[in-house]
């Protein structure tokens, strides 16, 4: 089976425009909240597209569904930090008005890959 590259993978890419909104909707967190909310948003926001390039190295179906499925995962952890971090008005509605499309986009190609 020919390797995937990742990096034509629009999953991933998209995966990759998810976190650098994410890095920088963190920017403007409070610094109380570096170690905080704000780390584990980056960690998850950043692990989507790690675990999707990490999959399309894999040799067989199987381990590159589990990665895309840990992908997915990190996709549905990220709505729920970013619910909570509206919550406590750390962004606002305005500042999160692409990124449920986007996200939503990006886990709709996630679970179209682990049907596989």
């Amino acid at each position: 089976m020919k390797e995937w590259n990742y990096k034509n993978l629009i999953v991933w890419q998209k995966a990759i425009d998810v976190a650098v909104k994410v890095y920088r909707l963190t920017d403007t967190f409070p610094k109380n909240e570096q170690y905080g909310l704000m780390s584990q948003i980056r960690r998850v926001a950043s692990s989507i597209s790690a675990n999707i390039a990490e999959g399309s190295r894999r040799k067989g179906p199987k381990d590159r569904v589990h990665f895309f499925v840990m992908a997915y995962g990190s996709g549905a952890e990220l709505e729920s930090h970013l619910e909570l971090a509206k919550r406590l008005s750390l962004v606002s509605e305005e500042s999160l008005k692409e990124m449920p499309a986007l996200l939503d986009e990006v886990m709709k190609m996630l679970n179209r890959l682990t049907s596989v």
